[in-house]
């Protein structure tokens, strides 16, 4: 049988993720990003405890769009997997494995986890 002909699968032309399989992956990047995170927030940790000065310059880069883009995205970071974990929490029970209801949950988490980052920044201005 020459390469010709062999069927060519079409997955790459009709495979849709479904949103569970994002939702588990987005977990894992959430934990990652917010692991950077502390990073920066034992920077701030030492700047604070540096004096003043320190202290002013590390607010003032945090207070850049930049700043308060990672910011918004830690915060969002930290609603998501905090949200899935306790999807995660629920599944440890038994409950809500179904096929539709994982897709439901999924969806929720991703829903909640807006709304949370966005009431907490609203909360903080």
């Amino acid at each position: 049988m020459s390469d010709h002909d062999r069927p060519l699968s079409p997955h790459l032309s009709i495979y849709r993720w479904p949103v569970t399989m994002t939702s588990s992956i987005l977990h894992r990047a959430t934990g990652i990003g917010m692991a950077l995170g502390f990073v920066v927030f034992a920077g701030w940790l030492f700047d604070a405890a540096s004096g003043p000065e320190a202290y002013a310059r590390f607010v003032g880069a945090l207070d850049t769009v930049v700043g308060r883009l990672l910011l918004a995205g830690w915060a969002w970071a930290f609603f998501y997997h905090l949200a899935n974990g306790i999807r995660h929490l629920v599944w440890d029970t038994g409950r809500g494995l179904g096929k539709e209801q994982a897709t439901a949950s999924a969806w929720f988490v991703i829903v909640a986890s807006v709304v949370l980052t966005a009431a907490f920044w609203w909360a903080m201005s």
